[in-house]
């Protein structure tokens, strides 16, 4: 049998970390979660703020845990994260302040502001990134616009997988994946637009290097290895934005393959070998995010299953307690096809009783209200799987050809619902799996640093040896046909 070599994945998302061993024998991969923690922002006065002391700590955790569970040799460590937030450093290279969370209020009203400095047009023609704005262009815009104080004393930004990749190794780079979510890294100058920046009136000197996935940041601080009793780690960059780890794991074996990698939020895309800048990726608001091997991920970011757990949140706090199976079940037994919301409308972007603004939003639009937790799942499952419908028409559109699957991956497929609700509302199959794709394309994209895998096309294909994938066939496309019709009024 082949030498078994063990990597160590962190997957940091907005609402839970974790930490996962994958142990790879040259052709499967078979991984192991060894420690788990809640993650979320968290209210202050003036905003909103991620606890990224508290994340370290459960970093160095599930490092400790790593090494009493695997021992003390590691062939790589890797971590990645969401994207757009940041973090700033002084001269000493100590925090400047927590960093803020992207749902932070401050950035309400930015993109109106920086379209006054530089056109819309051109913010996208340079960097042909999609207009949210949660973008990390409009909270620099936000603090600058501002006067604060920590955007003068910064000598170094830092994404969140950077600051993580500092404090264990001590070397300040941007990773490529998670530098083009901030809208403002130019694709065909492969650099930071400073330019833009500097007509923002935000500084520039604070730009890091930007280094491709794969790279390697070296060891780990001494004092680090010692606390965590590590005999040697190298520490490597994978696709350090979760997406970017997740579609690197996508078992797409045809170029016209679709993906939606799903959680809290969907990202629908394509993979394409150079970015899409046009008019019609404009029009219609997609991105061009960077991808591993010279890929770029040409998507959309949909509000994925966001307002599921903030419905059940809801619910909890109120004293009634389901299971994600709980509300599945229960949605599957309501009403089909009775009443829709847009699930990215303003209205359920921020926290609060989100079956209460679902209710608001149907009767507001003059349909039926769900009057069940069933009938409001429902309702939200089936609006997603109707999103995924017009993103991919427009995806069609953009690109001038016609996507044959659609691939699910990640935490989303475990909904066996909105999985088969997407088949039908695509009329195309949808593959289902891996759940642990950000693990799988995070470990593997280390395993190909170290020379292990030659290729992306062999990443996936180990992932496909690796995993269980279901295929669900499209059904009753004409009531879904007949559906869409009504679902894409409420968009205009």
């Amino acid at each position: 049998m082949a030498h078994t070599a063990t990597y160590l994945a962190y997957d940091l998302g907005a609402s839970s970390g974790r930490a996962v061993v994958g142990r790879f024998d040259g052709a499967r991969i078979a991984l192991e979660e060894i420690h788990r923690f809640s993650n979320g922002p968290i209210p202050v006065s003036d905003g909103l703020y991620w606890d990224v002391l508290r994340l370290f700590q459960e970093t160095m955790q599930g490092l400790r845990r790593c090494v009493q569970t695997c021992g003390k040799d590691l062939m790589g460590i890797g971590i990645d994260t969401w994207g757009v937030d940041f973090a700033l450093l002084d001269g000493r290279d100590d925090l400047l302040g927590n960093p803020r969370c992207y749902r932070d209020a401050r950035v309400q009203g930015m993109m109106e502001k920086a379209f006054d400095r530089v056109p819309r047009e051109e913010i996208f023609d340079r960097t042909g990134v999609q207009f949210l704005e949660i973008n990390t262009l409009y909270h620099l815009l936000a603090m600058s616009v501002r006067n604060a104080p920590q955007l003068q004393i910064a000598r170094t930004f830092l994404m969140m997988p950077d600051l993580f990749n500092f404090w264990l190794t001590g070397r300040k780079v941007c990773e490529f994946s998670n530098a083009t979510t901030t809208q403002f890294y130019d694709p065909r100058r492969e650099d930071w637009a400073v330019d833009l920046l500097q007509r923002m009136e935000v500084p520039t000197d604070m730009l890091p290097r930007i280094v491709p996935p794969g790279t390697s940041l070296g060891g780990l601080r001494p004092a680090i290895a010692d606390e965590a009793g590590v005999r040697s780690a190298e520490v490597i960059a994978p696709a350090c934005h979760d997406t970017g780890s997740a579609v690197a794991a996508v078992p797409m074996q045809r170029p016209d393959s679709v993906y939606i990698s799903c959680g809290t939020w969907a990202l629908m895309g394509a993979e394409l070998t150079r970015p899409a800048i046009t008019r019609a990726a404009l029009a219609h608001n997609f991105t061009n995010e960077g991808g591993v091997c010279n890929t770029f991920r040409f998507l959309k970011n949909i509000s994925g299953l966001w307002p599921v757990q903030e419905c059940r949140r809801i619910w909890s706090r109120d004293g009634r307690n389901f299971s994600y199976d709980d509300l599945t079940r229960l949605a599957s037994e309501a009403r089909p096809l009775a009443a829709f919301v847009d699930p990215d409308h303003a209205d359920f972007f921020t926290p609060g009783d989100m079956p209460a603004r679902i209710r608001a939003f149907c009767k507001r639009t003059g349909q039926p209200e769900p009057d069940t937790e069933g009938a409001v799942v429902r309702c939200t499952l089936e609006s997603l799987a109707l999103k995924f419908r017009h993103t991919l028409d427009q995806l069609e559109q953009t690109l001038g050809r016609e996507m044959s699957t659609v691939h699910i991956v990640g935490g989303g497929t475990r909904n066996t619902l909105l999985c088969r609700f997407t088949a039908n509302a695509t009329g195309r199959p949808v593959v289902a799996g891996p759940v642990e794709a950000t693990a799988l394309g995070n470990i593997l994209v280390q395993a190909l640093a170290r020379g292990q895998v030659g290729s992306l096309a062999e990443i996936r294909e180990i992932v496909r040896n690796s995993t269980d994938l279901v295929t669900c066939e499209p059904r009753a496309t004409d009531a879904w046909d007949e559906a869409y019709g009504r679902f894409l009024k409420l968009l205009k």
